[in-house]
This record gives C-alpha cells, structure tokens and sequence, in this order.
C-alpha cells in the first residue's frame, strides 16, 4: 500500500521541471511583443476578469458552454484533492482525514461530487467530439488526450478512496450496508463503488488506483503548459488584461522615416496580441461566427490565431536574440502563415471578437497585417487602385466631383452649417449624397429633421469622406490624411454636435476620431427619430401599415461595435404599431451584409455571397419590408434580392419608415 514518496518525488520533480520549462519558454516569448498599456483601471479590469473568467459570462451564453462550465468549476475544486495527493504522495502522513470533523465532510463531499460532475461533463465532451465537433476540425489528437487525462484522473480517484474506505469497513468489521450507508453521507459515489470491490483485491486496487492517478496528474502537468490547453493558464490574466472599451479601432501609426507600417512579422504585434495566440481555447466559436468562414471564403479567425501562434513558437527563440524570422507570417498560400486571401476576406465585423469567451481580438490583427500589404508592398485586390485614387483625389469612392455632394438637395431648402446658429452638423456621408438610392434616405432624414424643428445644417461642397474604408483595409497613411483634413475642418467651423445615417461614419468620427484629438456628440439617425418621438416633437397621429411585415437587420458597425440596438427597433415600432421581426441572427449575433471593412468596394470570389446568405435569412421571415439603418446593408440587400428575384420585397431605411408614418 505504500506509495513510494522517494519515486514519487523524482517524477514530481521531473514533471514540475518540465511545466516550469514550458510556461518559461512560452511566456518569455511575449517579451518580444510592441509595448502596450493593459494595467489601466485595475479595479474595473479584476471585475471583469471575475465575470467572464470565472462566471464565465460569455462561455454560458451558448447552449454547451455549461459543460464547459462544470469542467472549469470543477477543476477549481479539486485542486484541493490534487494537491492533497501530491503532499501526500511525498509525506504519506498527511491526509485530508486529519482536518476538523466539521470541516472534512462538507470538503469530501464537495470533492466527491465535482468529480462525477467532472466525469460526466468530460464524458460528454468526448462524445460530442466524435459526434457533432464544434467545428469541422475539432476531432484532434491533442483534444482528446486531455479529456482522456481527465478521466483517468477521475476514475483513479474513485477507485482510490473506494479501496480505502472497503479497507476500513473490512477492517473494522463493521455490518456492509450500515457503513457504506454512513459513508454515503460523505463520499456517494466512492461509497457507491466502495461496496462493489472483492476484498482480497483491495491492496492491488488501491496501488494501481494510486500510481494511475500520479501518472495522469504528472502527465497533465507536463503537458499542459506544452499543448493548446497552455489557456487553461492564459485564459484568465487575457480577460485581465482585455480591451475595456469596444475593439473598433486600431492604433495610429506615425509615419517618420525607419518606421516600419503594419505587421508582417510576429514582433510587430504588441505582447497582448501574442498572449491572445496562447490564450484561443480553440472552441471553434469564432469560427462559426464569421460570415466568410460561413460563406466558404478561406478565412478562419480561429485558424488566424492559430497561425499567428505556430509563427511565434517558431521565430520567436530567435526573435528573442535578435535573429531574423525563419518562417514568414504571412504568404500566399501553404499552411502555418496566413494567407493573403484570408486577410482580404474579413468584413471587420467583430462576430469572431463577440463570440470569443476570453477576449481575443481577430479584427484588429488582421488590419494590421492589411497595413503591410499595402502601405509596405503596394500588394492588395487590383479594384481598390481605384477606390484609394478616388478618396485621394476627390474624397469619395467613387471619384465623383466634390461639387456634385449637394445635388441631392437642389430642390429643398438646405443651410450651410454655421456653429453660431446651427446645433447640428447634419454629415451626409459619401452614400447619402452620391449613391442614387441612398439620396432618397437623405432626403427623408432632412424632412424629418424640419418636421422636428431641429436645428441643422450641412457642410456641402466641403464635406469630406470620413476615411472608414481606407482605415478598415488598411490604407492608414491615406486614412490619416484624410483624418487630420476633417478634424481641422470640424474644428475651424466649430463643429461640436454630429448627425449621421451611416454607421460606418458614426464609429469613426466617434471612436476613431479620438486619436486625432476630436470629441463629438455623435448621434446616429436611429437615436435620433427615437429621442424626437419620445420627446414628442415627432408627432404619429397613427401607423401605418404601408409597408406590411417588416424584419429588421443589425448593422455590424451600428450593433456590435457601438451597441446600438434598441433605437432602431423603437423607431420601426413607433412607425408601424408594431415591433419588426426578428432573423434567427440578430443584435449582438446577427450576420454581417458583407459590405464592411472595405469589402463593399471589392469583388467576392468564392464560396456563397455573403449578402445572399443574409437575404435568404430574411427571407424566411416572409418580410414585406427588410428595414436597414445603413447605406452599405441597403446595397447590400437590394442587389442580393434582385439576385433572388425576389421582386415582392422592399428595402427601406427606418428613416423612409418614418418619413412614410410622419409625413404622409
């Protein structure tokens, strides 16, 4: 029954030295990361670790994240019982039986249960691996080694205290069904298996429970910090360590001579970025969030992160010492570097960023890797040569003469903006005075703004493009011009109030535009018509139900990276009597259009459209109207149901909903 403390110290010490080894030799690389400041407000960032580390906020919001859940918990748990054992294992004498009476049966009770819960939770894990993985991928060697460790250790920790406890029944001679009946009380499911082992075999059973038990455990220790369950450690401190506020920016980057622009090697990215990589559970969720990786396009945010790790561990010894790399980041096309192709399919969505339990940051890694293409290469899609010359030369993408940006309102009587008279600057936007289709929703916006009696007026002729679509693919050095040239603007004309009708504008002049040191109200339409309607200066005298059923979708730069989402439903629902109706993807989970991060001005090869995807969505609906809060979702879903020939249905702006309920 002895549990040889002397070898069992040797292949503690082994395993502990190995562990050791592997967190230093991982960790030590993240030194070779850009500095960035994660220390901020500690209170805010402790509680926010307890919520979505250890409350595991986002792990619960999916329907199988409860058994991620109780493996978690119950991990925490028995880290009471493993280190009892280890302690044990080299000082025989001491046993958890030792604690206080009233202490020892709650605590063996607690770890009794968390084991069975842990059993049962890693058995379903394993079946649903084989059965229905979370993604395509997910069946791997790695993943089923660590689930197997699990439930040995489990199944060895049963088998070691049931040998115990038939041992002190046997040697008592107490009555069977009247001790196990106790013992019950503290230990179920040992005591359960307790009254089922022979008792000339209980010596045997206890040593083999025993050294199964060490070698799971010491084998977990060695592995775990050299595989990719390395997040069970990570996890925690990228929650810590998370963005506060939304990650729908990027940082600026300075353009001075020996500066290098973008990320083409993994010590371009910051620390947090690299612990992002040894942080990815793997869980597949971002995955199965992402249009284009739903649509069939190559990019994968889970494989991206994957890549980007495979790369670190790879270059970053001797990155470390002042090598170069040996393997590239990026490349266009093989495997362990992210292709060009991915790179370029991103919609800047932030599905992947939502849906990720701890944190990790896709979107912002791969603008950065856009940066290198092409402010270093000059190597990027051929149709965006046009749209760069076009918002060089004449600020809009479609190149169209900056005296043309006011000829949506030749027939209306519209006011320069002027700061000593007017509250709001109303910014068009690119779509809403160029796009033939979206001149309709400027047209109602501004029909709405008089009815309201609010007080507006336009920048004209010398209104610029905000630069969303330069930034997003990558083109900072333009991004940045344009920029400096509208917050210099803003400022000369003293604008300090901002109504827009895109969100693409609203994210940048709110968020963006911070790191040019511009603060703005910004107000999207949709928060607009709702606050006017509460405040009773839009008058409905009733609905109307021109336009039938109505199913709303989400703008990702609206929804997801400035959570607006009940504006715009108040506003349909305030126009119609009725609350639009939902797709099975929406708010904070709905499916991009297709048209952010620039991939409004590029061509979709391969796979589904994207678009069509979300048409067909909302179509299942059976809509009359599909009602948008965006110029790029209102292209977007006009040609993909001219596409689907669905000619019964409408797309509508909540402005022209309102317009339509107010003006009528």
């Amino acid at each position: 029954m002895t549990s040889r403390p002397t070898i069992f110290a040797v292949l503690l010490f082994i395993s502990l030295a190995i562990f050791a080894w592997g967190c230093w030799r991982r960790f030590s690389l993240l030194t070779i990361g850009q500095r960035e400041d994660r220390f901020d407000n500690p209170g805010q960032r402790v509680l926010e670790m307890l919520k979505y580390a250890f409350a595991q906020k986002r792990v619960l919001a999916k329907p199988f994240g409860i058994n991620h859940f109780v493996i978690f918990w119950t991990f925490l748990i028995l880290l009471v019982a493993n280190s009892e054992f280890i302690l044990n294992g080299l000082f025989p004498s001491i046993k958890l039986i030792k604690l206080p009476f009233e202490l020892y049966v709650p605590l063996v009770f607690m770890i009794d249960m968390a084991s069975i819960l842990a059993l049962g939770a890693v058995v379903i894990a394993y079946v649903r691996r084989i059965v229905a993985p979370p993604f395509p991928e997910a069946r791997t060697a790695e993943a089923f080694v660590i689930l197997t460790l699990i439930g040995m250790l489990m199944v060895a920790y049963f088998f070691l205290n049931a040998s115990e406890l038939a041992t002190i029944m046997y040697r008592s001679n107490s009555d069977p069904a009247s001790f196990l009946a106790t013992a019950g009380k503290m230990m179920p499911v040992s005591a359960l298996i307790a009254g089922l082992l022979p008792q000339a075999q209980l010596g045997s059973i206890h040593g083999a429970a025993w050294w199964l038990h060490a070698l799971a455990l010491l084998t977990f220790i060695c592995y775990l910090p050299n595989s990719k369950h390395m997040h069970i450690l990570t996890a925690i401190p990228n929650c810590f360590f998370r963005r506060l506020e939304k990650p729908n920016t990027v940082p600026r980057e300075e353009f001075k001579a020996g500066n290098t622009f973008g990320v083409d090697r993994v010590d371009h990215f910051t620390w947090k970025d690299l612990l992002d990589s040894f942080s990815c559970t793997e869980c597949g969720r971002c995955q199965n969030a992402c249009p284009a990786s739903l649509t069939k396009k190559p990019l994968n945010p889970r494989g991206i992160i994957h890549d980007i790790k495979v790369n670190l561990l790879k270059n970053g010894p001797g990155l470390k010492n002042g090598q170069q790399p040996v393997k590239a980041l990026i490349g266009e096309e093989g495997e362990e570097h992210c292709c060009d192709e991915a790179i370029w399919a991103c919609t800047t969505c932030g599905a992947c960023m939502e849906a990720c339990p701890v944190f990790i940051e896709q979107m912002p890694k791969i603008i950065q890797m856009r940066r290198h293409f092409v402010e270093t290469e000059a190597r990027f899609p051929e149709e965006l040569l046009n749209l760069f010359e076009n918002m060089e030369g004449r600020s809009n993408p479609w190149g169209i003469a900056p005296s043309e940006r006011t000829k949506w309102s030749a027939t209306l009587d519209v006011k320069p903006f002027d700061s000593d008279t007017t509250e709001y600057l109303f910014y068009v936007g690119c779509a809403g005075s160029f796009d033939a289709r979206n001149k309709h929703v400027t047209v109602a916006m501004t029909q709405l703004l008089d009815k309201a009696g609010v007080s507006w007026g336009i920048l004209g002729k010398e209104e610029k493009c905000c630069g969303d679509s330069v930034r997003r693919l990558g083109n900072e050095y333009l991004f940045d011009k344009m920029a400096r040239e509208n917050v210099a603007l803003f400022k000369e004309r003293g604008v300090k109030k901002v109504i827009v009708q895109c969100p693409h504008c609203f994210t940048t002049f709110k968020n963006d535009y911070r790191q040019f040191g511009l603060e703005l109200e910004v107000i999207h339409h949709s928060e607009l018509l709702r606050n006017l309607v509460q405040d009773g200066r839009l008058v409905l005298d009733k609905t109307t139900a021109e336009f039938g059923s109505v199913v709303f979708h989400d703008s990702c730069y609206l929804g997801r990276h400035n959570d607006v989402y009940d504006a715009p439903r108040e506003v349909i629902a305030a126009a119609t009597g009725a609350a639009p109706a939902e797709m099975e993807r929406n708010r904070n989970n709905a499916f991009c259009c297709g048209a952010g991060g620039g991939r409004m001005w590029m061509e979709e090869h391969g796979g589904e459209r994207i678009n069509l995807a979300r048409v067909k969505e909302a179509l299942e609906q059976k809509p009359e109207t599909i009602c948008v809060s965006c110029p790029y979702c209102m292209t977007m879903f006009e040609d993909g149901l001219k596409d689907v020939k669905s000619e019964g249905v409408r797309v509508r702006d909540l402005a022209e909903v309102m317009a339509e309920a107010v003006l009528r």
